[in-house]
């Protein structure tokens, strides 16, 4: 059998993947702190007919080998966490991370993870919780009577309420990082796991070395640039199509092989 079939096949698989990628990057351009993806690729094992630097004659080498590759294969997705763009909604519980850093959330299970989502609402405890009802650690916890819009958090990650003509602190955020953010595991919902490949969580005061500065009142957009992703997409698609372009131009040299009398 042709080898260009089994070569080809493997094109159209690496590009599907891409065009997964890119779908689900298209999905939620509107998803607050998203980070887009992009598909990693790599060249398979080469077949070697005549090894580069071979003995042709004494006192002579080939300069030039003859390998013949196996096609591509996805090497890994990847997560690119540039930072995307401030979107201002002057709501006290809407937080951004201006830099590096994560926020560190409690899972109903105990366990500990990571978002860069900052829409926090304030639920029947008082306590500053994502969308899903997962509590800030540290907790801040909004003492009762005290409106939402009576609270005030700096750049460096202190909360504060106000409380008559006083200012009451309530708690400090602390932020994580890690050595290795695209190793992270994604959970869905916006929230991370770290993993050996992202290293151990760094915790550490806001608008200090190595931490971002919190924006009250504002949220992280998504970083997925349409315009790029389009690009891409018809990129992948024409890829796709020459791919089995190759699979039809091998089927019908293998019908040629076939008709010979």
């Amino acid at each position: 059998m042709m080898r260009s079939l089994f070569t080809a096949a493997t094109g159209m698989e690496s590009q599907q993947v891409t065009i997964d990628t890119i779908s689900n990057n298209l999905a939620n351009v509107n998803t607050t702190a998203f980070k887009r993806s992009r598909a990693n690729f790599h060249d398979l094992l080469y077949q070697t007919l005549k090894a580069p630097g071979q003995n042709s004659t004494a006192g002579t080498v080939v300069p030039t080998g003859i390998q013949i590759g196996a096609g591509s294969r996805i090497s890994s997705v990847e997560k690119m966490f540039n930072e995307g763009a401030i979107r201002v909604t002057n709501k006290t519980t809407d937080l951004m991370i201006e830099g590096q850093g994560f926020f560190r959330v409690q899972k109903d299970d105990g366990t500990v993870a990571f978002t860069r989502d900052g829409s926090f609402k304030i639920d029947n405890t008082g306590r500053l919780v994502t969308s899903e009802g997962f509590p800030l650690i540290p907790e801040i916890v909004v003492p009762e009577n005290v409106t939402s819009d009576k609270l005030h958090v700096g750049l460096d990650g202190t909360v504060t309420v106000r409380v008559g003509n006083e200012s009451q602190d309530i708690g400090q955020i602390v932020l994580a990082n890690f050595v290795n953010p695209t190793g992270l595991e994604s959970l869905g919902r916006n929230l991370y796991a770290n993993t050996p490949a992202s290293g151990e969580p760094l915790q550490g005061q806001p608008n200090t070395q190595g931490f971002g500065r919190i924006g009250q009142g504002e949220l992280e957009a998504s970083n997925v640039n349409i315009v790029e992703e389009m690009v891409n997409m018809i990129s992948g698609q024409r890829a796709y199509e020459i791919n089995s372009k190759v699979i039809q131009t091998g089927d019908q040299m293998l019908q040629q092989t076939n008709n010979i009398r």
